[in-house]
């Protein structure tokens, strides 16, 4: 059996990434702020551990807990959606600090092991934003275009030691509340002179053309995880898919 940490498994695709690989028989180490044990049917190859990505001696602690890992998946998100002026920069930052440096700072603290045992994956969760970027979503765009390039170089970097890096890039989910999740209020960064222009965004993401399930993301990061080429993207979803086709053919 193989071990998988996934960060961010307290709802949306963590959480069925977790069931995904539970029922293909792995150990999974399911990651979360306030580990909640009933999101998840008990298991002998279950562990849920606190985890918060932005505190370093919470990775620290939550990589020695896990013990060897084969796979580490960075799933754990927040965003931010509304005008770029009218957000604090206190919100981009935190928006960073999980989706840019808190991925950084588990690669960077699991890469050892694997680079020693020379053998492992990283998979890190984007978005389908990184494909074709949409308004009203600036800074959560920006931080995780960052991680597209990271990853890149971590590819080149780590294949050298038998380790691979992949992305896996979600499309629209109407169920993940990123802003929800990052404890800001959509309405309160959509000033009056953006109102007329917001208002047809939001209307579409009420009722897109398509979206992204769960099932889509567990499926694609087990695709990426199987992988032994060198192929990097994993778009997810049907509009994913098509997005990354356009511009990559």
């Amino acid at each position: 059996m193989q071990t998988i940490l996934i960060t961010g498994t307290s709802s949306g695709f963590g959480l069925e990434m977790a069931r995904h690989f539970l029922a293909r028989n792995w150990r999974v180490v399911a990651t979360m702020r306030r580990p909640d044990p009933e999101l998840l049917p008990a298991s002998d190859a279950l562990r849920i551990l606190p985890l918060d990505v932005t505190s370093e001696e919470s990775i620290a602690a939550a990589v020695e807990a896990a013990g060897p890992i084969d796979v580490l998946v960075n799933n754990a998100g927040i965003g931010v959606v509304g005008a770029f002026e009218a957000t604090p920069m206190a919100h981009v930052r935190k928006v960073f600090e999980t989706n840019t440096f808190g991925v950084m700072a588990m690669c960077h603290a699991v890469i050892p092991q694997m680079r020693e045992r020379r053998s492992g994956v990283i998979v890190n969760v984007t978005s389908s934003v990184t494909l074709a970027a949409l308004p009203l979503a600036a800074a959560y765009t920006a931080s995780k275009q960052a991680i597209e390039g990271f990853t890149g170089s971590l590819a080149h970097e780590l294949g050298h030691f038998g380790v691979r890096a992949k992305l896996v890039e979600p499309g629209y989910s109407p169920t993940t509340a990123f802003s929800r999740n990052a404890g800001i209020v959509i309405q309160d960064l959509i000033p009056p002179a953006y109102r007329d222009f917001a208002a047809p965004i939001f209307d579409a993401y009420a009722s897109p053309a398509a979206t992204t399930t769960e099932t889509d993301v567990a499926e694609a990061v087990s695709a990426a995880i199987d992988d032994t080429t060198g192929r990097l993207h994993f778009p997810a979803g049907a509009d994913a898919v098509a997005l990354y086709n356009a511009r990559f053919g």
